[in-house]
């Protein structure tokens, strides 16, 4: 629920956030543009104004070096001087395009001559600029006042002017005249203007495309946010690991179809959980990284059985979901059926160790059959689970399956003896289906060498319960992924001695506890747990033995794969003279060679013959070349 408000605020708020830094970049590029511009102008002005002022400065030094002496500059400068003084300014201004006025002040600030004759000897304030010059500053102005002296001008349409203010020193640099001179700022303005319109469609384009640049960026980036959330968003749904839905989606998914199941009124919502057997046991052997190898592969098979339309989650650290729409849950049975024949093929190899079988166990339920809401079809699958893993995995159970009908019957007439199979089975079903094998291959020799029919249903039975003390040994050493430390293999030793004593006070079942308790004598006496050696070990066992090292190689254990049959034939011929009888190993590897009917690996057992509790007499074992 968080992620998902999260998800839905950054939709809402960054396209907002964007929009807002998208007209908060135009507007400054703008703002800056117009202040640019000012800049720009003033500098200009100023520039302009200067320049102006310089020209003009050696214009006026000039004139008056030319035009004008020291006795000019009196008061009584006859009239005549004057006039002709005069002339020659109204000819500088008329030779000087943009000239508009000259005034030449005296120290006090009198008006000694002008282009405009009615001016001479007018006193007009001494304004800043005036003062400034007359103390040997110059200074210039842009102005669009003109005072009442230069309202000819203005009425001439000048309608603005560079006013400047030039001094006139002499020999001893002392000011002894101010040249005012008024200029016509049209051509500096036309010039400014130009120069900010150049500036401003500079910075209008500049700004189109930093608009256009922003524009890319911020889609860009808006499409990446988008992007990110998406992924942050999808993220917290999917599993770090696999990649699956994780426990909380998976369970969601599950709801809404169960929900639109119930509207629709039709079909059926399949669900199962899929549990990978010996899971903790292949993580303490092996370590965490061969745990998430495992995981990684069965999810992968498991994705490729199911249905496209069917949804895998990770549920549990050793489990997954599997949610079967209406439209698949029909298969949804089947591909965990074909999963598990995938994982029998499959094989994980760790270091130096033998190659390891991959099983998983299932519980299967289905809406609405088994429940009405989420919670009840969950549990239900976990209830069938339980039961597919109770007797050592790698089992399919659906929910309210009826009990296997063989064992009911077993049940229905138990006796002790048919309850200790049960047992064995219930403990563990490789065991079970690994006595059923033994008790196979036993009959099989035995008939190869001629020994008593009479012995041949306590020879059975013998190999059905051959590891009925198994049913003591923890899980965490019988079903370990990997090889036993001493101290366990120890433990697993006790096997025999534990089966002898339960079957011991069976009657009349000597043969039976023979067989039970010296099954792992060897023939050079380094077996256990009484040493026997050669023919010391009773014949039962002898059989049993090599049934027993037979099946262990050709069926698949929690800690190898199964070896090929022509493999393990080739380790029974090594071992005959050390581990086995040689007389019977033989027997049984020629049998298994070359007899039409010879029981291979997976094949069914047959059928209990009637038990002979009364021991009957052995016949001599025939000898084999």
């Amino acid at each position: 629920m968080g992620a998902f408000l999260l998800d839905r605020y950054d939709r809402r708020r960054a396209p907002r956030l964007l929009l807002l830094v998208f007209a908060s970049g135009l507007a400054l590029t703008g703002l800056t543009a117009a202040a640019l511009s000012l800049v720009v102008g003033q500098r200009i002005t100023d520039t302009a104004v200067i320049a102006v002022a310089s020209a003009d400065k050696s214009l006026s030094q000039n004139f008056v070096t030319q035009n004008i002496s020291a006795a000019d500059m009196a008061p009584d400068t006859p009239q005549a001087r004057v006039d002709a003084i005069q002339e020659q300014l109204a000819a500088l201004v008329a030779s000087n395009a943009g000239l508009l006025r000259v005034k030449v002040h005296a120290p006090d600030g009198t008006i000694l001559f002008s282009d405009l004759p009615s001016l001479r000897g007018k006193v007009f304030s001494v304004d800043d600029e005036l003062g400034d010059a007359l103390r040997g500053q110059a200074s210039s102005r842009l102005t669009q006042e003109f005072g009442t002296e230069e309202q000819d001008l203005k009425a001439a349409g000048a309608t603005s002017a560079v006013e400047e203010y030039l001094p006139i020193k002499g020999a001893d640099n002392k000011v002894e005249a101010v040249f005012e001179v008024y200029r016509d700022a049209g051509p500096v303005l036309a010039a400014i203007g130009d120069a900010q319109r150049a500036v401003i469609l500079i910075v209008a384009i500049a700004t189109a495309i930093l608009s256009i640049l922003l524009y890319v960026v911020f889609r860009a980036a808006q499409s990446r946010l988008d992007n990110q959330t998406e992924q942050l968003v999808e993220a917290s749904k999917r599993d770090a690991l696999t990649g699956l839905l994780n426990h909380g989606s998976v369970v969601a998914v599950l709801s809404e179809q169960v929900e639109a199941a119930r509207n629709a009124g039709t079909g059926a919502v399949g669900v199962a959980l899929v549990d990978v057997d010996n899971f903790k046991l292949l993580n303490d052997t092996y370590s965490h990284g061969a745990g998430d190898f495992t995981l990684l592969e069965v999810s992968r098979l498991l994705r490729a059985e199911l249905s496209q339309a069917s949804v895998l989650g990770r549920f549990g650290p050793d489990e997954f979901l599997v949610v079967a729409p209406p439209d698949c849950a029909h298969d949804l049975e089947p591909a965990i059926e074909r999963l598990r024949e995938r994982l029998a093929e499959l094989s994980l190899e760790f270091g130096r160790y033998e190659r390891l079988p991959v099983t998983v166990s299932a519980g299967v339920a289905y809406f609405p059959e088994h429940g009405e809401a989420v919670t009840e079809l969950l549990s239900q699958a976990t209830v069938a689970l339980v039961g597919a893993k109770a007797s050592g995995g790698n089992g399919v159970e659906v929910a309210g399956q009826p009990v296997d009908e063989r064992l009911v019957s077993e049940r229905s007439s138990f006796d002790v003896l048919q309850g200790l199979v049960i047992a064995v089975d219930n403990k563990d079903r490789y065991t079970k289906r690994h006595s059923d094998d033994v008790a196979r291959y036993a009959l099989f020799l035995a008939e190869r060498i001629d020994l008593d029919p009479e012995l041949l249903p306590t020879l059975h039975l013998a190999g059905l319960l051959h590891d009925v003390g198994k049913i003591g040994i923890p899980d965490t050493i019988l079903r370990k992924p990997g090889p036993l430390t001493p101290e366990e293999y120890d433990v697993v030793k006790q096997h025999v001695a534990l089966g002898d004593m339960i079957v011991r006070d069976l009657p009349n079942i000597e043969l039976v506890r023979g067989g039970v308790r010296h099954h792992h004598e060897r023939w050079d006496g380094h077996g256990y747990l009484d040493r026997l050696i050669g023919e010391e070990i009773p014949v039962i066992a002898r059989i049993l033995a090599i049934g027993d090292a037979f099946s262990a190689m050709t069926t698949t254990r929690p800690y190898r794969k199964a070896l090929s049959v022509e493999e393990a034939l080739r380790r029974l011929t090594d071992a005959a003279g050390s581990q086995l009888d040689p007389t019977l190993a033989l027997a049984f590897v020629e049998g298994i060679e070359t007899a039409p009917d010879a029981p291979l690996p997976g094949q069914q057992v047959r059928p209990l013959p009637p038990l002979i509790l009364t021991p009957p007499k052995i016949k001599p074992i025939r000898q084999v070349a």
